[in-house]
């Protein structure tokens, strides 16, 4: 089973000296990241969704087998908050499209105020093509309460729920409701902060190697905690914890050095 460990987002000036040299011009950023790591959640089109043009630059400039998730837009989540999908979804995949084989996973992170809607949730998955894998990311109690109209979405649209941790502990129940996984980690209670310490790290790889053992599909592995680079540092201690665990790391699945 593959994992593919990265970090969300790429362009972080206080990287520079730990992950970028001091004197890459920053329009090279992902290109050295990209030797680095074998897949990134693409948080700018959260923001702004790029142009076509833009995520065709971003598949030339990566390398064969390098996977980009993308955050979905606020447009969708936040602001129409599911509702009314069909022209939000369509234009996010129209563009996205152009990443060609480097497009992975669709991150949908929902607003921490809204409340449970599994007919709004399943209206939404059912608007993205087949062949595109959803995560879900709730962050209100009460999609936790509706455990059995949630799962039932999720699984019939073949979307996975997002695992997170936020102070080195899981925020969302661990459900598996696909065939591939999606973790996210927002920041640890380790010092320097935001880091994870090694005890949470194996912890974690530990529970997604239970949860995904065997022949099960892709994991993918987010560090949110861009901080001084600490995403960057715990990346490349999960990926140790990882192998320990019985993982197989995708080619590049994890930092390379």
């Amino acid at each position: 089973m593959p994992l593919l460990i990265g970090t969300s987002g790429w362009q972080y000036r206080d990287w520079r000296g730990v992950l970028y040299p001091e004197k890459l011009p920053q329009r090279l950023w992902l290109e050295e990241y990209a030797g680095r790591f074998a897949t990134v959640e693409n948080n700018n089109a959260f923001y702004r969704l790029p142009t076509a043009d833009i995520f065709a630059d971003w598949r030339r400039r990566t390398p064969d087998g390098f996977v980009m998730a993308v955050k979905a837009s606020r447009y969708l989540t936040h602001i129409k908050r599911l509702r009314e999908p069909e022209e939000p979804v369509h234009r996010l995949m129209e563009r996205a499209a152009a990443l060609g084989d480097r497009l992975g996973p669709v991150l949908l992170q929902l607003p921490p105020t809204l409340r449970a809607d599994p007919d709004a949730l399943d209206a939404c998955l059912r608007c993205f093509p087949r062949t595109v894998r959803v995560a879900v990311e709730p962050r209100h109690p009460s999609w936790w309460e509706a455990e059995r109209a949630v799962r039932r979405v999720l699984e019939r649209r073949g979307g996975t729920l997002c695992w997170a941790d936020r102070d080195s502990r899981p925020v969302t129940p661990l459900w598996r409701t696909a065939s591939w996984g999606y973790a996210r980690f927002h920041g640890g209670r380790a010092r320097p902060a935001p880091r994870y310490g090694r005890t949470a790290l194996r912890s974690w790889a530990e529970r997604l190697r239970a949860a995904w053992p065997g022949d099960a599909d892709d994991v993918y592995c987010y560090f949110n905690n861009d901080t001084g680079g600490a995403a960057v540092a715990d990346a490349a201690a999960f990926a140790r914890a990882a192998v320990r665990a019985g993982f197989v790391l995708a080619p590049g699945g994890g930092p390379a050095r």
